[in-house]
């Protein structure tokens, strides 16, 4: 547990919430105090969706503290069962609730007796483990309840080359249209989805689950356990490569074709070159703009990337191979999956850093003082406090990031999406340059008083220095006061102005 009151991830029942909500006629029961019970709005708020949100809370309260929860939540279990009769009832305590230590297994145990509903204890450890940990394990585990051995006798895979996608849950950062991208992707190569995991899924799905002939994984937060238990258990093979950019998403094709023709039942090779030649060069417009004047001035600007593992890594590999852009640090939160992070990126960025805790992040931007900046809202946040641009491109988002129009991170479509954030991010500052040529709000002096470097300006540095636009002004007025650190000096001349852009010219040439 961690007092704080900024996180990048929850707690683990927020994990197990995501995925229960996700499927279809599935319930999730809390063993909770009212202070655990916002997921319900927070759901609400940012999908949209028509319906309730199916997680009641069994609340514990200062009666259950003094005469035991059994009843409580035995009463909770029997009346959803009998309004809304479930496939499947899930009850999770929360990290708040654990410390009473009751026997849910017990209380579960007794209610299946007299319930139709099939009723699961989330296998999850509320102490240790976090939302991301939770929402892998909780998926593995329902699939392993309705997908085993003694639930399905006879599998038979489909005549059609199919898949299963693996991944996309409730409250996913953009996941509802990337899993539409990858239907139209998959379509075009022929080959059939059998089942999208968890999204909307029913019982009798999950079900059908060994009949695909391989499992998709596009995260890495999501789906890799139960792929894994797929693959032991069914003799499924996945592709767990991470279809963003241009050239991951290429690769994905490939692994895809690749499986297709190691696969016992294909009755004819597939090559998937040309399709992928087409969709680089004529549906994405990201391989036009990477050749393009207005990408080539992106040359050499630095950037700060921050986010979650999948997201982090496979942008940090976008803006440095795709674009040319110089990754000054980049970085995760998900210390869980540091080792495969860290192999990622290693080459494409200066810096890594690996840590959940916001005010190191803060630090380091502080510190590297990029061009832009791409993360969570939190980044967002320093980034606006600092007057630097950031693009959102993971979670924890807001809700204006779950966007009503098609907006996907993966596929070639989505290759689109990314340029669009990353161009916007580094030329927002010419808002302000033109705003200034034309009258606009930002005509007011820079003051020196802004500064805290302790360095002051005479009256002639201060008037070169507002001549300069105002949306590169900042950065000269540090890069200057830098180098009159360097040389020990408490006072910017206008000699000293030109000489440290002089210095600054001949340490770029």
């Amino acid at each position: 547990m961690k007092l704080a009151y900024w996180m990048y991830m929850g707690p683990a029942h927020i994990g197990t919430l995501r995925i229960v909500s996700s499927f279809k006629n599935m319930h999730a029961l809390m063993h909770a105090p009212l202070g655990d019970d916002y997921f319900n709005v927070m759901n609400s708020m940012l999908e949209r969706e028509r319906d309730f949100t199916p997680v009641t809370t069994s609340v514990v309260n200062r009666h259950v503290l003094a005469q035991g929860s059994q009843d409580r939540v035995l009463n909770n279990i029997r009346r959803k069962d009998r309004e809304e009769n479930p496939d499947l009832i899930v009850v999770t305590p929360t990290c708040t609730s654990s410390i009473l230590q009751e026997d849910l297994k017990n209380f579960i145990e007794r209610a299946s007796i007299s319930t139709s509903s099939n009723v699961l204890l989330a296998d999850v450890n509320h102490y240790r483990i976090n939302e991301f940990q939770a929402v892998d394990k909780t998926l593995q585990q329902i699939v392993e309840y309705f997908c085993n051995s003694e639930t399905i006798i006879d599998v038979q895979k489909t005549e059609q080359p199919s898949i299963n996608l693996i991944g996309f849950v409730a409250l996913g950062f953009h996941s509802t249209h990337d899993y539409q991208e990858l239907q139209r992707l998959l379509k075009a190569l022929n080959i059939q989805i059998n089942v999208i995991l968890p999204e909307k899924c029913t019982v009798e799905q999950l079900k059908t689950l060994p009949k695909a002939w391989f499992n998709i994984v596009p995260y890495r937060e999501v789906g890799l356990m139960t792929a894994k238990y797929l693959e032991k258990n069914w003799g499924m093979p996945y592709v767990s490569t991470i279809p963003l950019g241009l050239v991951e998403t290429g690769k994905w094709v490939k692994n895809i074709e690749s499986v297709l023709n190691d696969s016992p039942f294909c009755k004819e090779k597939v090559n998937f070159t040309s399709f992928v030649q087409k969709q680089t060069f004529f549906i994405s417009q990201a391989a036009w703009f990477s050749r393009s004047i207005d990408c080539q001035n992106l040359t050499g600007k630095r950037a700060v990337v921050f986010g979650d593992a999948t997201h982090a890594s496979t942008i940090t590999k976008v803006l440095a191979r795709e674009m040319g852009i110089f990754v000054a640090c980049a970085g995760t939160y998900c210390i869980h999956d540091n080792l495969w992070f860290t192999e990622q990126i290693q080459g494409f960025c200066d810096e890594i850093i690996i840590t959940n805790d916001h005010a190191q992040i803060c630090e380091m931007i502080e510190r590297i003082d990029p061009t832009a900046i791409f993360g969570t809202q939190m980044e967002r946040h320093v980034g606006k406090r600092l007057n630097i641009p950031c693009g959102v491109i993971s979670s924890p988002v807001h809700i204006q990031n779950f966007s009503l129009g098609y907006r996907p991170f993966l596929g070639y479509e989505g290759t689109n999406q990314i340029a669009d954030i990353v161009y916007n991010s580094f030329t927002l500052g010419m808002e302000d340059h033109l705003l200034e040529i034309f009258g606009g709000h930002d005509t007011k002096m820079t003051l020196t008083s802004q500064s805290n470097t302790g360095i002051s300006w005479d009256s002639e540095s201060q008037e070169e220095l507002n001549h300069i636009p105002g949306f590169v002004r900042k950065k000269v007025q540090t890069n200057t006061e830098r180098y009159a650190k360097a040389l020990g000096l408490n006072i910017i001349t206008l000699e000293t102005f030109y000489s440290a852009k002089e210095d600054l010219e001949a340490q770029r040439s």
